[in-house]
């Protein structure tokens, strides 16, 4: 892995988990099978699936002096990430998600309330220009403001750093956010948001690619689930197969774990392609087990899964 820090900007939230056999009606009240509490958010997942993967991480977010907070903190320590540019928050509480698990088909619905980490700052931001500087890559995703989103990004671009933006959860971007974008990598339903596309198919994805990349995306890739994942940019068009790694148990952490690889492999100065199959690997590896942080992969089974 290069030396390079990897610059991760996101949320944290605690993420309160149930499993249950399907998803209650409103009124309804249903008896679960399993309950757990640990650390989630879009952004801290993706910087716990980096790490685990070798990257030499630094986490940008906010939290609060809470019992959810220092749960951050003591993951952000066991996992080797840094943390000189978590901010502290004084006027609202650590975030958290509520995500209800269907046992059977794996398959999830979330609620999110961001908290403190949706209130990151554009100076917070300036705070961290010489680490960003410093970076091989630049990630953000859309559970902090998106006009903070748009100035780390461009930020970044400034200072010459490559930068990917994952558009989750989905929603409308202005214009200017597009040609901050080295790498944009929404889902299906994230890349019809923006595109206002139906995408089902990897023909579908590939017309939603094409309208991204006229708006100044320079690389986009499309990731479709169990379907793999459509690569475009100006010199490539490609469908990356899924890989799978055994039966799945759960896919909250999925689209995390594909951003987590796909950013290292790039850090790592691979090509698009190589990076989209490699964070395919990270994703497959993780829907086998049960979490989001918690499911993220260590380098060698990635590795391992790749060379079979």
């Amino acid at each position: 892995m290069a030396d390079k820090w990897i610059t991760i900007m996101g949320s944290f939230v605690a993420d309160l988990a149930f499993r249950t056999t399907h998803v209650p009606a409103w009124g309804e009240t249903l008896m679960g099978s399993a309950f757990k509490l640990g650390p989630g958010g879009k952004g801290s997942n993706q910087a716990v699936a980096a790490a685990r993967l070798g990257g030499r991480v630094t986490f940008m977010s906010k939290l609060a002096d809470d019992p959810f907070g220092q749960l951050a903190r003591d993951t952000y320590k066991q996992e080797g990430i840094d943390t000189e540019f978590l901010f502290a928050s004084t006027d609202q509480p650590t975030g958290a998600a509520t995500i209800i698990v269907d046992e059977k088909r794996g398959e999830n619905a979330i609620i999110v309330v961001p908290g403190a980490c949706f209130y990151i700052t554009k100076d917070e931001v300036d705070r961290a220009k010489k680490r960003i500087g410093e970076s091989a890559v630049f990630m953000t995703q859309l559970e902090t403001q998106i006009p903070t989103v748009e100035y780390g990004l461009k930020l970044a671009h400034s200072l010459g750093v490559p930068t990917i933006l994952n558009p989750a959860p989905a929603a409308k971007l202005p214009d200017s956010v597009y040609p901050a974008c080295d790498y944009l990598t929404p889902n299906e339903s994230e890349a019809a948001t923006l595109t206002g596309l139906p995408v089902k198919t990897p023909a579908d994805a590939e017309k939603a690619a094409d309208a991204l990349l006229k708006r100044g995306v320079r690389n986009v890739v499309v990731t479709l689930g169990e379907k793999g994942a459509l690569v475009k940019n100006a010199k490539t068009s490609e469908h990356v197969p899924a890989i799978s790694a055994g039966p799945v148990v759960e896919t909250t952490g999925a689209g995390d774990a594909f951003a987590g690889g796909f950013a290292v492999a790039i850090a790592e100065g691979r090509d698009i392609v190589s990076a989209t199959r490699f964070g395919c690997a990270v994703a497959g590896i993780s829907v086998t087990r049960p979490g989001t942080a918690p499911s993220m992969p260590k380098r060698a089974e990635v590795e391992a899964l790749l060379k079979k």
